[in-house]
């Protein structure tokens, strides 16, 4: 029987679509990619129908899924980067139920783990912190109030901003605002892992200028806390797990 499989591509460099995702993409009948965010290259050599859904709606790319499974044939939605953020399956996994269609969600590598392998970061840090928080800033798209940024950067935790950084002297006043210093570390990941990936290093102070010196305006992930700039400031404390004197169930 036909199915829908709802793919997460990855950040976007090729090899970085997992096996399950890749081969799901070969043997694929039709693919519906975010067309504005997947890299093409992802679609390079497959024998599948291919609709681009950047100026689709979302009725329909629900009809040519429909079409497909109703054919018999497998169908792929391609999203970038990790199905759990911000990948606006939820909306579609309802109408292909309320038709009766099978479907499968099929995990990704996320953006926000390519930012930080090209940043060289781990965000959780011994004694540092041991949480991150993942949000956006509302714009277009608005945010419950309880999740606005001055509130959640109150915490004090690792932060990955998503879809925000066209609105970064807005993000930098908020993060001020919920009490992060200005010498806080902070660094822009535009287009992680991509052929053009650009980095920005800077602090609370100085990271909007950077950016707009810099033009990105979009399709970049903001980092905020003491773990981006771990790695020049020594670290701080060093985990247990890999202590030589730390006995555990695994080595006495």
């Amino acid at each position: 029987m036909a199915k829908a499989y709802f793919v997460g591509a990855g950040p976007g460099a090729p090899d970085l679509i997992t096996l399950r995702g890749r081969r799901l993409l070969d043997s694929a009948s039709v693919v519906v990619y975010a067309g504005s965010l997947v890299n093409p290259a992802l679609l390079e050599g497959i024998e599948a129908e291919v609709h681009d859904s950047a100026g689709m709606s979302l009725e329909e790319t629900t009809e040519v899924m429909r079409k497909a499974v109703a054919d018999g044939r497998d169908v792929v939605r391609l999203h970038t980067g990790d199905l759990s953020f911000y990948s606006a399956i939820t909306e579609q996994i309802r109408r292909l139920r309320g038709l009766g269609i099978e479907y499968e969600v099929v995990p990704g590598v996320s953006s926000l783990a390519a930012g930080s392998a090209a940043l060289e970061t781990e965000l959780t840090l011994p004694e540092v912190t041991q949480t991150v928080i993942v949000t956006r800033r509302a714009g277009r798209t608005p945010v419950p109030e309880a999740e606005a940024l001055p509130r959640l950067a109150a915490h004090g935790a690792a932060m990955v901003i998503f879809l925000s950084v066209g609105m970064i002297e807005e993000v930098v006043g908020d993060l001020k605002e919920g009490g992060y210093a200005d010498d806080t570390p902070v660094a822009v990941v535009e287009k992680a892992s991509w052929p053009e990936e650009r980095i920005l290093r800077g602090k609370l102070s100085d990271i909007a200028s950077k950016v707009e010196d810099a033009g990105i305006k979009k399709t970049a992930l903001i980092y905020v806390g003491a773990a981006v700039g771990s790695l020049g400031q020594g670290g701080g404390t060093e985990s247990k797990l890999y202590d030589k004197d730390f006995r555990h169930g695994y080595r006495k």
